[in-house]
Parts: C-alpha cells; sequence; structure tokens
C-alpha cells in the first residue's frame, strides 16, 4: 500500500475510454475511487454504477459510493451545500476513505473547476489535505485557496 499521508486525488470519468481512465488511476497509484456523482450513471456503459464496481474490482482497485452525501445538484447552489451536516458527513467519510488508503473522487466533468470536486477539494483543502486534479495523463491541477503560501489574495 502506499504511504497515503493527506493526499488525495479527483478524477472527472468524462467521454475517456476504460483503459485511459485505469491508467491514469494506476499511474497516480490509486488504490480506491470514491464516486460523487448525484446521478451514478453514463452514457458510456462501462462508467454506469453497476459496471464500475466490479470492473475496478477486477481491476484491483475499490469502489464506494458517496454521491448521497457529496453528489452535485443540490436546491440552492452546491456551495450553500457545503456548509450543511449532510455535506459534512460526506466529507467525514471521505477523509477516512483516503486516510486508509491513496483515493481519487470522481465525478463526469472532465475538468475540476467546472463541477463540485472544485467545493469538495476546498473543504478538504481547510483540512489540511492535499488536493491534486487529474486532468490527463500531462496534466493535473492544484487549485489553491487565496491567501495560501504562494497565492495573491
Amino acid at each position: 500500500m502506499i504511504p497515503v499521508e493527506k493526499s488525495i486525488f479527483t478524477l472527472g470519468t468524462s467521454n475517456r475510454s476504460w483503459e485511459e481512465f485505469i491508467n491514469l488511476l494506476r499511474a497516480h497509484g490509486i488504490e480506491m475511487v470514491v464516486d460523487v456523482r448525484s446521478f451514478p450513471t453514463s452514457k458510456f456503459d462501462h462508467f454506469k454504477r453497476e459496471s464500475m464496481n466490479p470492473s475496478l474490482a477486477e481491476a484491483g482497485l475499490g469502489y464506494y459510493f458517496l454521491g448521497k452525501e457529496l453528489g452535485g445538484y443540490r436546491k440552492g447552489g452546491y456551495e450553500a451545500y457545503t456548509r450543511t451536516l449532510e455535506y459534512l458527513v460526506g466529507l467525514e467519510l471521505l477523509e477516512r476513505m483516503a486516510s486508509r488508503c491513496r483515493s481519487a473522487f470522481v465525478c463526469a466533468e472532465r475538468l475540476p473547476w467546472r463541477c463540485h470536486r472544485r467545493f469538495i477539494g476546498r473543504s478538504l483543502q481547510e483540512r489540511g489535505w492535499e488536493v491534486t486534479h487529474i486532468i490527463d495523463e500531462k496534466r493535473v491541477w492544484e487549485d489553491r485557496i487565496p491567501g495560501e503560501k504562494g497565492e495573491e489574495e
């Protein structure tokens, strides 16, 4: 098992092939995929929840669904949702999972600045986590909270 410390990754399923998805997870040493989609389905069969779970197991990776607690599309907006008890419970579950094994939380959007993964990532950063958003095999994005070391307010 790869040392975890307080490091977590994010990844969007988007229109990737299953092979590309698995290769990105392996390239970053991911052991557990945490699904944060409210609606864990896709026009791509390999990203439907009922397919992902066994396919990830076959690839030697774990799968955990937290879409009920951390999924997007919230009435009143996701930022407001981050101040609810349900969100905090989901965040704590995600932290526990990521403390045990190297984890990535996933949703459908390729670019994290266009989806709710950025809010989850910032919440984790506020709790001392290093969050790396995987874009593709050559690019990652490390969002910074204004006022952090190296960032201007």
